[in-house]
Formats: C-alpha cells, sequence, structure tokens
C-alpha cells in the first residue's frame, strides 16, 4: 500500500487535492474535531492541564481557542493531549484501508509530528500567499491570530517543499487543478 501525505500551508487547499486523489482519506482535523466531541478521556486529561478554558464535555472549539488566545503554552498541552490519540486514530485507519492501493494521509503536522516514514510519498500543495490570504479571509470562523500562533509551529513551506517528492500547483481553479492531480495521481501509481 502506498502511503500519500498531503503537506503545504494552511489554506493552500490540500484537503481538496487529498480527496481528488481518489483513495481513502485520514484527515487529522476531521479527527480532532470528533475527538473534541467524543473523546471523554481527552476532555478529563485537558480540564486538568487547562482548567480555566476547558469547562463542559463534549469540548468546544470555542474553549479551545480562548486557551490558545491567551497562552502559547497552552497550544503545546493541548497539541501533546490530542495528538496521540489522532496518531492512533491514524494506524487505525491505516490497518483498516490496508488492501487499498493507497491511502491519503491530511495531516497539517505532518513533519512536525514525526509520522513520516521513509517510503512515503509527499505532495506539497503550492498556492500563491494572496489566494491563500483571500481564501481564508472567507472562512466564517477565521481567527487571524489562532492562525499564527499555529503557523509558528509549522515547519516553513520552503523546507517542506524540499521534503517532498511532488509539487501540486493550486491556483484555485478548478480545471486546471483536477487535471494536475489526474496526472499526479499517475505519477505516483508507477512509482
Amino acid at each position: 500500500m502506498i502511503r500519500i501525505a498531503i503537506v503545504g500551508n494552511i489554506g493552500s487547499g490540500k484537503s481538496y487535492v487529498a480527496k481528488l486523489l481518489g483513495f481513502p482519506v485520514f484527515n487529522a482535523d476531521s479527527e480532532v474535531v470528533k475527538i473534541y466531541k467524543n473523546n471523554y478521556k481527552c476532555f478529563k486529561q485537558l480540564k486538568k492541564k487547562i482548567p480555566k478554558f476547558i469547562k463542559s464535555y463534549p469540548i468546544r472549539k470555542s474553549e479551545i481557542s480562548k486557551a490558545i488566545y491567551a497562552n502559547k503554552n497552552n497550544l503545546k498541552k493541548i497539541t501533546k493531549t490530542v495528538h496521540p490519540i489522532v496518531r492512533l486514530n491514524m494506524l487505525s485507519f491505516i490497518k483498516k484501508n490496508k488492501k487499498k492501493k493507497a491511502v491519503v494521509l491530511d495531516i497539517p503536522l505532518y513533519f512536525e509530528n514525526k509520522i513520516n516514514k521513509k517510503k512515503d510519498i509527499i505532495v506539497f500543495v503550492d498556492s500563491k500567499k494572496s489566494q491563500i490570504n483571500s481564501r481564508l479571509k472567507k472562512r466564517s470562523k477565521f481567527n487571524s491570530k489562532i492562525f499564527n500562533k499555529f503557523k509558528n509551529i509549522q515547519l516553513s513551506a520552503h523546507i517542506k517543499k524540499k521534503k517532498s517528492n511532488f509539487i501540486v500547483k493550486n491556483n484555485f481553479r478548478n480545471v486546471s487543478l483536477k487535471k494536475n492531480v489526474k496526472i499526479l495521481k499517475k505519477k505516483i501509481l508507477k512509482k
């Protein structure tokens, strides 16, 4: 089975590219939402670590946002609690899909959390900063201060590009992106 990791800047269109590849997708952001909603053990751990912010179960995104906004150390506490659960869920996803030709890992902190394996095929989604900023501002719950805190814990786009096997340009024009991803998929399957 081929493991395809999708990396890039926040708002570059990673999740869309992941879906276009047509293989089962593990989306870490969606997993985090499920964990906040359904994992009582995670709630208890976060309530213990940041009691001032985590009030009730299920955990609300607004509580997490306030905690991150209040203190950068809270982000570390949250990631140290949530990421091991995400990793376990990812391993379970991979095991469940082991007979598939490929799986796609849509994980924003793929390198930072040392999830990468030597044989993984890494695809960097490259988008212009101006287009990304324009898209992010349109998101209903976009918070630039929280965005910057997350950006600060991520590797630079330059480093991610260097570590990638492929770069796919996303100019946010559906037709050209779909065509690029189709070509990319053929190249990956030939590897």
